[in-house]
C-alpha cells in the first residue's frame, strides 16, 4: 500500500509561483509512474503533468505545459511539479498520484491506484 502526501499548496497572485511536492511511502516509489491532477470546484477531475518511474519522459497538459515542470527525486521518494506564471485558472485541488502499471495513457485518472489528500492552490488575479 503506497501513502502519499502532498504539500506546498497556498494562496498566490497571478504569475507568481508554487512548488509542490508529493512524498511516498509504503512502496518502491521508483517503479510507479507519478502524476498530479487537479480539480476546481464544480469540474471533474483533470490531469495535469505525469513522469515516467526514471524521469526520462514527462506529460502536461496543454493548459500548463511551458509554465509546469514535474521533476522526481527517487532516492528521496519524492515528486514536484514546479508551477510558475500562475493564472487563476490554475486555482483547484492539486492531487498526487501512482500508478504501478499504465495500460494506454498516463494522462487517465484510472490508471491510477493510489492518491493524496490534495492541497489547495488558490491564484488571485
Amino acid at each position: 500500500q503506497v501513502q502519499l502526501v502532498e504539500s506546498g499548496g497556498g494562496l498566490v497572485q497571478a504569475g507568481g509561483s508554487l512548488r509542490l511536492a508529493c512524498a511516498a511511502s509504503g512502496g518502491t516509489f521508483s517503479t510507479y509512474v507519478m502524476g498530479w491532477f487537479r480539480q476546481a470546484p464544480g469540474k471533474e477531475r483533470e490531469f495535469v503533468s505525469a513522469i515516467s518511474w526514471s524521469g526520462s519522459t514527462t506529460y502536461y497538459s496543454g493548459s500548463v505545459k511551458g509554465r509546469f515542470t514535474i521533476s522526481r527525486d527517487n532516492a528521496k521518494n519524492t515528486v514536484y511539479l514546479q508551477m510558475n506564471s500562475l493564472k487563476p485558472e490554475d486555482t483547484a485541488v492539486y492531487y498526487c498520484a501512482a500508478a504501478g502499471y499504465v495500460r494506454s495513457s498516463p494522462m487517465k485518472v484510472h490508471e491510477y491506484n493510489y492518491w493524496g489528500q490534495g492541497t489547495q492552490v488558490t491564484v488571485s488575479s
